[in-house]
């Protein structure tokens, strides 16, 4: 729901731009479009006009219409046949509004993109062709008309759409008209080709059925073909005693095979038990033997008391020994009833086995006989069949013929109009209401499909949302895009509550100041301290504290991926803000291939980092100090471009120099190359403690930042988060409510004031 919310509130300019062409095209649509009347006719297409054609109920319900047919009358309706026959009978060819040129907004603007085109294929005073005024009048009936089926019904609605309302209705009933008399016209001259067809191929097929009988008699003659159910003609499908009985002993074969397999399993499982010494009670009850479970019973009593008796007398006690013997005797006797078992069930099985071979020999004799009669039986059947085709095609051939002649005195159509057309008493196009609901609807999905494709391309950093999903990082703060206020800023310092003009630490000495005149966008959070771009800077300083309550956290460095997104003004601002609280800060240019910082604060300076770390000089004779705050500065002075800059921030010099600084301030910042183009700021991981990654607000691309972040994870390590800088915060408050509208321009005004 919040994304929704959020794609309306960005997009919704597009989408109500696009909304209101669509609307607007539409009136000028209503406007310049001419009323139109549609008049409708009805015709049903009835099956039971002929009915009195028909012989029984039967032949009358084949003549049921299904979709399939429907449609295809729809479409002879259609069809230019009937269009040219209601164009000839109106005589639309003498019409303007058919053989005219075309009227309304779509007629206008047709004409106006044809007119180069077609000025001067022709004279306006040519005559035309009656073939061309023809075609032209069809072309217009076929644009105007419509059939349409009334649900699953078997009524068509005609109508058509004319500037007249009279045209109108009178087109729709021609036709109806049209179709009625071309229906009627094809079946009579179907019919009366069909029957002078149908009375030759009716004789023909009498004498071939004729002969196709003698065949049938002359071959079971010869063969001397006897079936169970008679010997006449049409028989040949009757079953033969041979094949009954092969049907019988079959199925006697399919009893014995299964009683074998019953034999066989009783056997199996006999002697399977035969194996155990004492049945289980399960064995028992599954042989039905009353007498293996009433020894079985008697031995498990005995072995009970065997167990008693040898537990308190010992296992050699006379009694014991009793019962050991009475035991072993009734273990032999059973044993003896199941070899008796298994013999009469080997003997079952045998005689089971028996009589499936002397089936098996029967069923081979019979199918030997009956194979011999097969045989000639296939050349009977393929008569009879022939036969029987030769009489059913006779017959339906007869009865066609004798309908067909009954339907030559009958020239009826099964359509008739039930509802003639009139003119009618309002216009049907255009709709007002339809056309402003469509324009509104299509202006409604240009607008959102246009606004989709642009947030698709839109693949820049806008959210702190974005952020911290694609980056798995805090968003420190986002800064509005601000602009220099001039070399008077300082004084309006003053004037909005700014901290007093004050020296600068005597810890360095250093007669150098900072040239506040150069550019005021580098000291701005000094010259507007209660914006809400100063207060960004604020929450960044509020995380630097945090986290150094966990581990050290002096030294920060700034950067970026790509140049000119703002990272040399964020850290002289970051650097200004918290010497104007009374810390004690020193900036520093490590950006050995661009100074920006160098230009920016300091003019033409002599002397920077690279002499200092070279022992050509002291560090406080290359310190620069701002009155306002107190910020030390510490250039990079850079006379032909450095090709190992990345030696020289890994170096051990500058490792010490940093060690020292650490001694005589509270907070380093260092201004460091950007991360894409050269690899300077993977050396400064010995001496950075934190770094600020600065984000360019709506230019930088998400995928350049993933890129460069995800291939230096030691950068990544010491990430204390992100600063989303140069934000438009009109468009913000499209994206993110935070950080839009009401934070700047409502909340915060109650503390500070806003761009």
């Amino acid at each position: 729901m919040d994304q929704a919310i959020g794609f309306a509130r960005r997009q919704y300019p597009i989408i109500v731009f696009f909304a209101a062409c669509a609307v607007a095209l539409s009136f000028v649509f209503l406007f310049t479009t001419a009323k139109e009347y549609t008049a409708h006719a009805q015709l049903l297409m009835d099956t039971s006009k002929t009915r009195i054609l028909q012989q029984n109920q039967q032949a009358f319900a084949e003549l049921a219409l299904d979709t399939a047919q429907v449609e295809t009358q729809i479409e002879l309706l259609k069809s230019e046949n009937i269009g040219l026959s209601v164009i000839k009978d109106l005589k639309l060819t003498e019409d303007p509004e058919f053989v005219g040129t075309q009227t309304g907004f779509f007629g206008a603007i047709f004409r106006m993109i044809s007119k180069p085109f077609f000025s001067q294929a022709a004279s306006p005073t040519a005559p035309v062709s009656e073939n061309a005024l023809v075609r032209r009048a069809l072309g217009r009936f076929l644009g105007h008309r419509d059939i349409k089926r009334v649900a699953r019904t078997y009524v068509l609605d005609l109508s058509y759409t004319s500037p007249s309302p009279g045209r109108a209705a009178a087109v729709a009933n021609a036709m109806g008209e049209a179709y009625i008399l071309d229906q009627l016209e094809s079946k009579y001259q179907a019919t009366r080709r069909a029957s002078t067809w149908l009375q030759d191929r009716v004789a023909e097929l009498r004498l071939q059925a004729i002969a196709a009988d003698r065949a049938v008699l002359e071959f079971k003659e010869q063969k001397n073909i006897v079936s169970m159910g008679g010997t006449g003609i049409g028989t040949g499908g009757d079953r033969l005693l041979s094949e009954q009985q092969m049907v019988d002993t079959n199925s006697q074969l399919a009893s014995a095979r299964a009683a074998i397999g019953e034999a066989k399993a009783r056997l199996d499982r006999i002697q399977e038990v035969m194996k155990q010494d004492i049945p289980d009670a399960a064995v028992g009850d599954s042989l039905h033997n009353s007498i293996i479970s009433s020894l079985r019973d008697k031995y498990l009593d005995f072995d009970r008391r065997r167990a008693i008796y040898a537990e308190r007398y010992g296992s050699n006690h006379l009694a014991v020994v009793n019962l050991r013997t009475q035991m072993s005797q009734l273990q032999k006797s059973m044993s003896e009833e199941l070899s008796r078992l298994a013999e009469s069930y080997k003997s079952d099985y045998e005689i089971a086995k028996a009589r499936e071979v002397s089936l098996e020999k029967s069923l081979s004799q019979s199918i030997t006989g009956a194979q011999l009669t097969n045989r000639d039986r296939l050349g009977l059947q393929e008569i009879e069949s022939r036969a029987k085709v030769y009489h059913a095609i006779h017959d339906s051939f007869l009865q066609r013929y004798m309908e067909m002649s009954q339907q030559q005195s009958f020239p009826i159509t099964e359509s008739r109009i039930i509802t003639s057309a009139s003119p009618p008493s309002g216009a049907s196009s255009p709709q007002t209401n339809r056309v402003l609901s469509i324009s509104v609807v299509i202006g409604l999905v240009l607008g959102f499909a246009t606004a989709t494709f642009r947030e698709s391309i839109d693949r820049v950093f806008r959210t702190t949302r974005q952020v911290e999903k694609l980056l798995r990082t805090n968003c420190l703060a986002v800064l509005p895009i601000v602009k220099s206020i001039g070399p008077t800023a300082t004084v309006l310092a003053g004037k909005r509550g700014s901290a007093p003009k004050r020296s600068a630490p005597s810890a360095v000495g250093s007669a150098k100041k900072i040239d506040a005149t150069i550019s005021g966008l580098f000291q701005y959070v000094i010259q507007e301290p209660l914006s809400s771009f100063a207060e960004g800077f604020r929450a960044v300083k509020v995380a630097v504290d945090i986290s150094g309550a966990i581990k050290e956290n002096k030294v920060i460095g700034l950067t970026s991926s790509m140049p000119s997104e703002g990272k040399s003004t964020a850290a002289s601002n970051f650097a200004h803000l918290i010497a104007h609280s009374g810390s004690k800060v020193i900036l520093i240019d490590c950006d050995l291939r661009n100074p920006t910082l160098s230009r920016k604060l300091v003019s033409n300076p002599e002397v920077g980092l690279l002499e200092v770390i070279g022992g050509k000089i002291d560090l406080s004779a290359a310190i620069y100090t701002d009155d306002t705050t107190g910020l030390h500065f510490l250039p990079a002075v850079i006379e032909s471009r450095l090709a190992h800059s990345s030696e020289i921030l890994a170096s051990e010099a500058i490792k010490h120099l940093i060690d020292g600084l650490r001694k005589s301030y509270d907070y380093i910042i260092i201004d460091l190359p950007p991360l894409a183009p050269v690899v300077d700021v993977r050396a400064t991981t010995k001496i950075v403690d934190s770094y600020v990654f600065v984000v360019e607000w709506g230019h930088t691309r998400l995928n350049m930042v993933q890129r460069q972040l995800g291939s230096a994870p030691e950068i990544f390590d010491r990430l204390l988060g992100v600063v989303l800088n140069k934000a438009n915060t009109k468009i913000l408050d499209r994206y993110e409510d935070y950080y839009g509208r009401y934070y700047y321009k409502k909340y915060y005004a109650r503390y500070g004031y806003t761009q």
